[in-house]
């Protein structure tokens, strides 16, 4: 992964992270409607549409609807058939046997052929795909066996988790395949719904197909509550998506911010509260900086009471963080607890005593003639508690002696910062990913500006567990994977704080969501009742 990718990805986690795992699908008490429409609230513009480029969750939003990946999710994280009917596991590679009756939206079938140039052409250096490096892992070649009917997806060495991956990338067919310029606007994929009609800025309508007869479970465009369309409006402020879903002009919106009060206070809204990703901080540890002592990292995690903090970054509505990964994730499991460096003021401030940071005449501590001072950065995007966060941190720190300048910035100079001028010292930064393995070029690696390692993070027990974990199948892999994140809240290398949370709010319909999107296939439009 280049220092570009990552830029482009770390710029967009809070939008990668809106929301995850499972909210029920069940079905209302007036019955199934047949022949409706489906409006969910999408937060932004998708703008371009080729899957091969899409790397904010709201682009993928859209994208979902339209076509299939090779496997698909169920709620719980396990692996379900999709375009692929099987597949056949080994140490550095899966083969794909594919499904036979699936078609494209312009009716062209969808054959290994297909599947591999997907894969290839995302792999293209020529391409720059921001996915490749994070959803399509770096090195993977892709081929076809049109005759058997699969195809085989290899990686230069053993890699835990080859098959999901191959779930996070969406199949292009069709004429887009061949001309991918008609992707900016269009779609062209074997999904069980096709866009119709795109308003910039305003609505995405996409119309079921009515061949459609992959879906998981035995899904056709024949099964009762299954809309004949779906409405994706734009709708960039909650109060305004709130207002909607009351209304019943929407059915589904996810809420992050205050107005989900009035959602839960509303009986006549099905809501389930999901986790939305880990809000943490990491330490620049470049050669130059305090925080390249993980001494000092240590002393500052220590001086902070991360169960108030927790509280004041989420606004109230968190839960403990347990993982860097978002739901569901493969590796169930706790690598926070225990691992972190617990609160403890005096022994923070005599750690910053003993590493030869003393107090000066104003309080500041000096050493060899340098203040302590940090450049502490956040996003202004991500709301009010993070904005809250940042001040309570910096006056936390103020009182061990230590000098915090804020910097709040909007998400594209977030990127500049990270990984171009490195003008920071601590960041506020979630991260959407839903495997482990896409954290490891963020966390390791060559440093920014040459690499995605923004942090210049070198925890040798780390990448020893990563390098173990990586070469075993996934089943015999989390618990390294597990001990490879506490590897690194040990040395406050970063320092997981809350995981934050959403509310799913729903009305005239039901839904699964996975992995923050809405599966499709699982929408039954409800009648009152």
């Amino acid at each position: 992964m280049n220092a570009t990718t990552a830029a482009t990805v770390l710029a967009l986690t809070g939008l990668l992270a809106a929301s995850c795992g499972a909210a029920p699908s069940t079905p209302g008490t007036g019955g199934l409607a047949d022949n409706a429409t489906f409006t969910a609230a999408i937060p932004a513009d998708p703008g371009a549409l080729d899957p091969a480029t899409a790397i904010l969750s709201v682009t993928n939003e859209v994208l979902n609807y339209a076509y299939d990946s090779l496997v698909g999710m169920r709620p719980d994280g396990t692996l379900t058939p999709a375009l692929a009917a099987k597949w056949d596991v080994r140490p550095e590679s899966v083969t794909f046997t594919l499904r036979k009756d699936v078609t494209c939206a312009d009716g062209s079938p969808v054959t290994p052929s297909v599947v591999a140039e997907n894969f290839t052409h995302i792999a293209d250096p020529a391409t720059k795909s921001p996915i490749y490096g994070v959803f399509v892992p770096a090195g993977m070649t892709a081929k076809a066996d049109d005759a058997a009917g699969t195809v085989t997806l290899t990686m230069p060495q053993s890699f835990s988790f080859i098959v999901e991956s191959a779930a996070m990338v969406y199949i292009v067919c069709g004429k887009g395949l061949k001309d991918r310029s008609l992707l900016a606007r269009q779609t062209s994929g074997s999904g069980p719904f096709q866009l119709t009609e795109a308003v910039s800025g305003d609505h995405y309508t996409l119309s079921r197909r009515q061949d459609y007869a992959w879906g998981p479970g035995g899904v056709t465009a024949r099964t009762p509550g299954l809309p004949a369309k779906v409405v994706l409006k734009v709708v960039p402020n909650e109060q305004t998506a709130v207002n909607l879903l009351t209304s019943g002009a929407l059915n589904v919106a996810d809420i992050q911010g205050p107005d989900r009060q009035r959602v839960e206070a509303d009986r006549s809204i099905k809501k389930t509260v999901l986790g939305a990703g880990t809000g943490q901080f990491f330490y620049h540890q470049g050669e130059d900086r305090p925080t390249a002592d993980p001494a000092v990292r240590k002393a500052l995690t220590q001086g902070v009471n991360l169960t108030e903090l927790a509280a004041i970054a989420a606004s109230g509505t968190g839960r403990k963080a347990t993982s860097l990964v978002l739901e569901p994730r493969p590796c169930k499991g706790d690598s926070v607890s225990g691992h972190v460096p617990a609160h403890d003021p005096a022994a923070a401030a005599a750690a910053l005593d003993a590493a030869g940071w003393r107090p000066g005449p104003d309080g500041v501590r000096v050493k060899d003639g340098k203040r302590l001072a940090l450049r502490y950065l956040y996003a202004t995007t991500r709301g009010q508690g993070v904005l809250a966060a940042a001040e309570y941190l910096a006056a936390t720190w103020k009182k061990l002696g230590v000098e915090v300048r804020l910097n709040g910035v909007i998400d594209t100079k977030l990127a500049e910062s990270l990984n171009v001028t490195q003008d920071w010292d601590v960041v506020w930064l979630p991260i959407g990913v839903f495997l482990p393995s896409q954290l490891t070029g963020f966390l390791s690696g060559p440093s920014a500006p040459k690499g995605a390692n923004f942090s210049h993070m070198n925890n040798s027990r780390y990448n020893e567990l990563v390098a173990k974990a990586s070469a075993r199948p996934a089943a015999e892999s989390c618990a390294d994977w597990l001990a490879a994140e506490s590897a690194l809240f040990e040395a406050a290398d970063l320092v997981p704080v809350v995981e934050n949370t959403a509310v799913i709010a729903a009305k005239g319909a039901t839904v699964d969501i996975v992995g923050g999107l809405v599966t499709p296939t699982s929408i039954r439009m409800t009648k009152a009742g």
